[in-house]
């Protein structure tokens, strides 16, 4: 084949996921020196927070929601007047272990319903006027020094919007074939030969030899490191992306941040047994996930953390579901997670245009991920720091 058609084809490939670093490849600093990881889950389409964490003692709930409300039997209660989805019952191991917390009333101002904008702003850190130019925890991971990775940062599910970066390797993998078929696919390319005296071109293949680099050395390292057993987690789309992030983490593979997502929560109709089959495939997987990390000892190591676009209207509409809204409650585990209800749940009296108000600014949540977890004591999002989340994680 000749060189031109493997230019094309390799160019090509470019655009099928990877994110290219602007910047030459250099083995970038993150985390602490104990190798702390995040897991980001995206609940793509908006989970509905009202019906994931239940206010059941509070009467206005019902009058919000004559059809698709919850009754107390379907909920597992948490205290006197909340409770969580029924769907959820696999997470209680780790909410009776207190290694699960649940932040409440998460949200910004000027609340986009865009799902395309809000998303946007979630993962580069905006509000409802503006998107950040980087994802929210790429520049400030990579001041900090000390670890060899084996990248800055792998989605699993091929979104890259959290990763959006001018340095770093940040690299879109969705499954270990590809992984295979990627880190073998560039290794014909002369890539200071084949730019012919183009700079422009020259600079992207140098920047593609970064990221191949990068690859071949998550390759190797899979392949010598033995492992015992393999992952496979329940929990519908969810499962398998937890399952390879635990044969990432088994293999020993470096990295302080993995992203996945579960999508289909954008329940405009038939909300109740929609959601409840959603919520059952998200306990499943983090519980499969949880059971998995504590088998290698990497759960004290790990802190998961859930996200989403924006939540649902406190008013359910006229098809038994529910419109684009504003705040909702996330949820993080871990070994080092302080677990139980953290901040304060939207008060069901005070509704704009028949909505929640959000009670606490969800980059307060990533500076104290930023600050606690990973011990960048100073970042982007110091003026968002709250205190009701203090030591939230170890």
């Amino acid at each position: 084949m000749n060189c031109e058609m493997d230019r094309r084809q390799f160019l090509g490939g470019l655009g099928l996921g990877l994110s290219i670093p602007l910047a030459p490849f250099s083995l970038a600093q993150a985390a602490t020196a104990s190798s702390r990881r995040l897991i980001l889950v995206e609940l793509s389409g908006a989970n509905d927070g009202l019906n994931t964490l239940v206010p059941f003692g509070d009467d206005r709930y019902r009058a919000l929601r004559p059809n698709i409300g919850l009754d107390r039997h379907e909920l597992l209660e948490l205290n006197d007047w909340q409770g969580l989805n029924a769907a959820l019952e696999p997470l209680m191991g780790a909410w009776n272990a207190g290694e699960m917390a649940i932040v409440q009333g998460l949200g910004y101002p000027q609340q986009s319903r865009s799902h395309f904008k809000s998303i946007a702003l979630w993962e580069t850190g905006g509000d409802g006027t503006r998107a950040g130019r980087t994802g929210w925890l790429t520049d400030d991971l990579l001041t900090r020094e000390g670890l060899n990775l084996d990248a800055d940062g792998i989605s699993l599910d091929g979104g890259m919007g959290v990763f959006a970066s001018s340095e770093g390797t940040w690299i879109s993998l969705t499954s270990l074939h590809q992984l295979r078929t990627l880190s073998a696919a560039t290794r014909t390319f002369d890539y200071a030969g084949d730019a012919h005296g183009n700079d422009a071109l020259g600079l992207l293949l140098e920047r593609a030899h970064s990221l191949d680099t990068a690859m071949a050395n998550i390759s190797a390292k899979m392949a010598r490191t033995r492992v015992n057993r393999s992952f496979q987690l329940r929990g519908g789309e969810l499962g398998p992306q937890l399952g390879l992030a635990l044969q990432l983490v088994a293999h020993e593979i470096e990295t302080p941040v993995l992203k996945v997502q579960l999508g289909g929560f954008d329940t405009h109709e038939h909300q109740r047994g929609t959601h409840a089959y959603l919520l059952r495939n998200l306990a499943q997987a983090l519980a499969g996930l949880r059971s998995g990390l504590q088998s290698i000892g990497q759960w004290d190591n790990t802190l998961v953390m859930t996200y989403s676009e924006f939540g649902r209207r406190a008013l359910e509409n006229q098809s038994e579901g529910t419109d684009h809204g504003t705040a909702a409650p996330h949820f993080l585990m871990g070994g080092a997670v302080r677990g139980g209800l953290w901040g304060d749940h939207p008060d069901l009296g005070i509704l704009e245009e028949n909505d929640l108000q959000f009670t606490m600014d969800y980059r307060a949540l990533y500076h104290t991920v930023l600050a606690e977890w990973f011990g960048v004591k100073h970042n982007q999002f110091n003026d968002k720091a709250d205190k009701r989340l203090d030591r939230l994680v170890g």
